[in-house]
């Protein structure tokens, strides 16, 4: 199957929001970006073609529902969203762009769900990880930084520069927000799913990022059995692939020419 160059993907009753972008997967190796908590296909920018081209893969790129222009979802989000994505959408999706050999690429929430997934599927297609500024549990710090973007969201103009990129950026926000501000989300951990990785991973992570500090990056350390290669980028934030685009997209390549050798 070859799969749409863009425009949209019906996954049980959710349409999504799609871009595919370089050669398909029966000609070359998939990257299957997996975007933030506020993120969306659109606002991966340039990052894409630049993955393509550095990598020669073909590379696909969504919205999960209730981002960007695909599907909205009932609010609040359940705590287990990002195990709903990881176990319910991810695999009937990556079957239906066709899936046949590369990496899972996520951000954030992204990186959450494609751990998770790795974890919980042995997916003989799957080479590889790469996880952008991950969070395989909550932190004071991150949870701070997540009060601070309600605020913003409330107060300045936050909800019109989303507007850009979500059909409904309340849908978006606050399905995010809401989630990560629930009280019981404080128990959110998924350490446990490490353990079962079969695959290498990269981990690219801002120094001052403001949702996570290198605790994230030890306990992958710690709980991996797979091999796993940090990438610390003094001065970057939350957003590698924006702050620090020609670094990230170095090692990513140079990540996926090892990893899909």
């Amino acid at each position: 199957m070859q799969p749409p160059a863009s425009g949209f993907l019906d996954i049980g009753a959710q349409r999504l929001e799609s871009r595919f972008i370089g050669p398909t997967p029966a000609e070359a190796p998939t990257l299957v970006l997996l975007h933030e908590g506020l993120g969306c296909a659109g606002l991966w920018g340039d990052f894409p073609d630049k993955l393509t081209q550095a990598t020669g893969c073909g590379v696909f790129v969504y919205s999960r529902a209730g981002y960007g222009q695909s599907s909205q979802v009932d609010l609040p989000r359940p705590l287990t969203y990002m195990h709903d994505e990881a176990r319910d959408v991810l695999p009937a999706l990556l079957d239906a762009i066709g899936f046949q050999r590369g990496l899972l690429i996520g951000h954030s929430d992204g990186a959450s769900i494609a751990a998770i997934y790795a974890g919980s599927h042995q997916d003989h297609r799957l080479s590889g990880l790469v996880l952008m500024a991950p969070h395989f549990f909550t932190e004071d710090l991150g949870l701070a930084a997540i009060v601070e973007a309600k605020a913003a969201y409330e107060t300045t103009d936050l909800k019109s520069k989303l507007a850009r990129w979500h059909k409904d950026p309340d849908n978006a926000f606050y399905g995010w927000n809401g989630a990560w501000l629930d009280p019981e989300f404080r128990k959110w951990d998924i350490t446990e799913q490490l353990a079962y990785i079969r695959v290498p991973i990269l981990i690219v992570q801002g120094a001052d990022d403001q949702y996570g500090t290198i605790a994230q990056i030890e306990a992958a350390d710690r709980e991996c059995y797979c091999p796993v290669e940090i990438v610390l980028l003094p001065g970057v934030k939350h957003s590698p692939q924006r702050e620090a685009a020609e670094t990230t997209l170095k090692a990513i390549a140079d990540f996926a020419k090892r990893a899909l050798a």
